[in-house]
């Protein structure tokens, strides 16, 4: 089973430019036909769009609102240029994007960041003022899909952390999601727990926790963007170099996809 994740950066190229790339990301995405792949840094108004573009089934959800009220009109306002105007008027979505040939069996989400969490957090952890308050200001959500493959039962967790500076907030984030995941799963699940954790080895301790036996999940990779895998054998996440993700001579997204071969 091929898994691949990526930031697609609201279908910016990097450095952004005027026009946006979004379609020519998601079709560049599934091109060598993968499993699965978790997608975030969507416009929400995306996800209407996401199985004609990809041919794969679409499971979607909404981490921030769009500022307008239409997600359509949100994405035409962004038209007049993809590099200046991105989640402030489309909103944020994340996806998990599936092959035909798997069996979904029900999706769940668990926002990230909720209010009565972020106060409790603040308060065990000290977090200044600031901190806080640059929590406050985007919502955040943890997304999985349980999915039959070849009598193989897998649940898919997908997430995207907040970018606060005060990596605990991030650490915070994950530890949930981490918990949120194994409850969606059936205990003999295969776990995958992908996206863009917004936080790197050595200064995330949830990431080691994860990685020791209690927990059961595969050894996180250097960088933002991670798929650890829990519950069956694993190859090594692997980035796509730069070459891989132009389109028309354009560097696709600041981040590269990255993707693991569950066995």
């Amino acid at each position: 089973m091929l898994v691949r994740s990526w930031n697609v950066f609201h279908g910016n190229a990097h450095p952004p430019v005027r026009r946006g790339f979004l379609a020519e990301a998601v079709r560049l995405a599934v091109a060598d036909r993968p499993d699965v792949v978790c997608l975030q840094e969507l416009p929400v108004w995306s996800l209407g769009r996401l199985e004609a573009w990809s041919g794969m089934r679409a499971f979607g959800a909404v981490a921030s609102r769009p500022f307008l009220r239409s997600a359509g009109l949100g994405g035409a306002v962004t038209e007049l240029h993809h590099g200046r105007l991105r989640s402030a008027v489309t909103g944020q979505a994340n996806a998990i994007l599936l092959s035909r040939e798997l069996q979904p069996l029900g999706d769940g989400s668990i926002v990230l960041n909720p209010r009565g969490f972020r106060q409790s957090q603040a308060r065990a952890l000290g977090l200044h003022r600031q901190v806080r308050l640059a929590w406050a200001k985007e919502r955040r959500v943890c997304h999985a899909v349980r999915i039959e493959a070849g009598g193989r039962f897998v649940t898919v967790a997908n997430l995207h952390a907040s970018s606060v500076r005060d990596r605990r907030c991030q650490d915070a984030e994950l530890l949930r999601a981490a918990v949120f995941a194994e409850a969606f799963a059936e205990p003999d699940d295969v776990l995958v727990l992908a996206g863009d954790f917004n936080t790197v080895i050595g200064e995330s301790t949830t990431l080691d926790q994860l990685a020791t036996p209690s927990w059961g999940f595969s050894e996180p990779i250097r960088g933002l963007d991670q798929i650890l895998v829990r519950g069956a054998p694993a190859s090594r996440p692997e980035r796509w170099p730069e070459e891989r993700r132009r389109v028309d001579g354009r560097l696709l997204s600041d981040h590269a996809p990255i993707e693991t071969r569950i066995g």
